[in-house]
């Protein structure tokens, strides 16, 4: 309904959600809180308290900004259909390459000075290949691409842009996001009861940071203790759960 999905997609194919991230999340419970503390801004000064109004719709296309804006104001980032251009998985140095080993690279190398590092650590020289800005010719860069990664394996690849600033990372899993020396290092993962890991709050504070419950309630734990503060009986509220 906002138009955002039509730009999700790799070329001559459907478009695909963003899970449930873009609406439920970043358009909605994250703007529906922006919304709140505004509200409480506000009412330190006035005094009075008002309706935030956070629809999914709404947010979803609000959180989605820069693609209307760069749409209208820079033609050239959008020229073709879904999946033909810069950010979208039509740039060659902007898209996800598969391994030898069934893995996959991301390659984010927009900036001229990454876009030089990437073709060192992949054993490209540049004047073997068209201008990375030649639109036409992004499909012959691909290829070349395509065929460098899959010749080796993700921890190879690993190795070999960990020693260049090229905006080149491996695909990684949950678990191996856990693991991860720079998340680790960053507290990016808290070990919450029974081994799972779950993102720490972020962004981090210096003053106060969070300090989250780790305990994950089970599913109706606490369904009849919100039942009773609602005034509902034990009968009552035992036959609404059954």
């Amino acid at each position: 309904m906002t138009g955002v999905l039509s730009k999700l997609g790799r070329a001559n194919d459907a478009p695909f959600p963003p899970v449930n991230l873009l609406a439920d999340f970043a358009g909605g419970s994250i703007l529906c809180v922006m919304g709140i503390l505004m509200a409480l801004h506000s009412r330190g000064s006035s005094g009075e308290g008002q309706v935030v109004d956070a629809a999914l719709s709404d947010g979803a296309a609000y959180a989605s900004s820069f693609l209307f804006s760069s749409t209208n104001q820079i033609p050239m980032m959008w020229p073709g259909q879904r999946g033909c251009n810069l950010l979208d998985s039509g740039c060659p140095y902007y898209n996800t390459y598969g391994t030898k080993d069934g893995r996959y690279m991301a390659v984010g190398a927009l900036e001229p000075q990454f876009y030089v590092a990437l073709l060192k650590g992949l054993e490209l020289e540049n004047a073997e290949l068209p201008h990375q800005m030649m639109l036409p010719k992004w499909g012959e860069i691909a290829n070349a691409f395509k065929d460098k990664f899959a010749s080796k394996t993700q921890s190879e690849w690993v190795d070999i842009f960990s020693k260049l600033d090229a905006c080149v990372t491996p695909v990684l899993t949950f678990a191996e996001a856990a693991e991860h020396p720079h998340n680790k290092d960053r507290g990016m993962f808290l070990e919450v009861p029974g081994g799972i890991a779950e993102p720490s709050p972020s962004p981090k504070l210096s003053a106060n940071p969070a300090n989250p419950d780790l305990t994950i309630p089970k599913l109706g734990e606490h369904t009849m203790e919100i039942l009773g503060s609602l005034g509902y009986d034990e009968e009552t509220s035992k036959t609404a759960i059954e």
